[in-house]
């Protein structure tokens, strides 16, 4: 059998990237290159770019979207924007890849290889640990946060009964206060032209949180832009608005993605705290989903209390590091 490690770029591998990630162990948006290209364009500035296509008698066992800053590699991305990162080997074919990968890596110049967001259920920390310690080099396994997510059933009756008492009380009561005040409604935009609604997106993420508008500096909004503009066009991006008397007061960005919805971001208005506009309109966004037959909702990075008012239970995301003695 030949083996073989090529470096590139995020448009020479494209379409090949596609097509393994529909055959992987873990797939989620922020696998794409379109997701890991965007950002590149904003935050990869002082480091160098390493993709590598790992191949075995011509055919691709996996992707590995590295960069280096100074001795450090680590993921393409960022915990700030970022919630999941990975390698993305052939699903069965984890063993080799991780193998293959260790080994073009080993003639690198590199102390530590650091793999920010690595989710629990992931190959990399079942098998990689094992290979480099084979090597000699020292791994270690940090807990770094958690992402929330809920395994839907089939109706939202279920859903609701599924929901701890106290909470299933609650979420009907906010509903009932919500159409005492007023008219509301929820509704979702994709598309090109949902676009033009990022304003009040970014606007009510601003308002909704004091630490929310410290998060939105603006490379971080010039990038939201962008893979907003990107993602609703594709369809992959949703924006949702809830109104009370036809005025926007809360909003939510979710992606649709292989098989699950999965919350991004959201704000309000924080007039609107007392009527649970926030709460209420993402568990709108999860009765879209059972009615559409999602398997899953993720709620992503984050322990907010919320998520667990909604049923979330929460997936680890796990720090894994590699050093290797200094001259090795």
């Amino acid at each position: 059998m030949a083996y073989a490690t090529t470096v590139e770029s995020f448009a020479s591998l494209r379409a090949a990237w596609h097509d393994l990630l529909d055959r992987a162990p873990l797939n989620t948006v922020f696998f794409t290159p379109e997701w890991l290209e965007t950002w590149w364009r904003f935050f990869g500035h002082g480091h160098e770019l390493r993709v590598f296509g790992l191949y075995q008698d011509q055919e691709l066992l996996g992707i590995a979207p590295l960069m280096q800053e100074g001795d450090e590699l680590r993921l393409i991305g960022s915990q700030d924007v970022c919630d999941y990162l990975d390698f993305i080997p052939q699903a069965g074919r984890e063993g080799a890849f991780f193998h293959l990968l260790l080994s073009r890596l080993e003639a690198l110049p590199w102390r530590a290889l650091k793999l920010h967001s690595v989710r629990s259920d992931s190959p990399t920390l079942a098998l990689l640990p094992n290979v480099a310690r084979g090597l000699g080099w020292s791994v270690t396994v940090e807990q770094e946060d958690v992402c929330p997510r809920v395994e839907l059933p089939e109706s939202w009756e279920q859903y609701q009964a599924g929901l701890d008492k106290k909470d299933r009380h609650e979420l009907r009561r906010k509903l009932r206060r919500l159409a005492a005040q007023g008219d509301w409604s929820y509704h979702a935009l994709t598309g090109e032209s949902a676009g033009e609604s990022l304003d009040d997106f970014l606007r009510l993420l601003s308002e909704s949180r004091e630490e929310k508008a410290r998060f939105l500096t603006p490379d971080r909004e010039a990038f939201f832009r962008a893979m907003a503009q990107d993602f609703l066009g594709s369809g992959v991006a949703r924006l949702y608005f809830l109104e009370l008397d036809n005025v926007r007061c809360a909003s939510v960005l979710c992606f649709d993605y292989a098989g699950e919805l999965s919350l991004y971001n959201s704000g309000y208005d924080p007039a609107l705290a007392p009527l649970s506009v926030g709460l209420i309109l993402k568990a709108m966004c999860l009765k879209d989903a059972i009615e559409e037959g999602k398997r899953r909702f993720d709620f992503l990075r984050g322990a907010e209390p919320y998520k667990y008012h909604l049923g979330g239970q929460d997936i680890p995301v796990y720090t894994l590091t590699i050093e290797r003695a200094q001259g090795a």
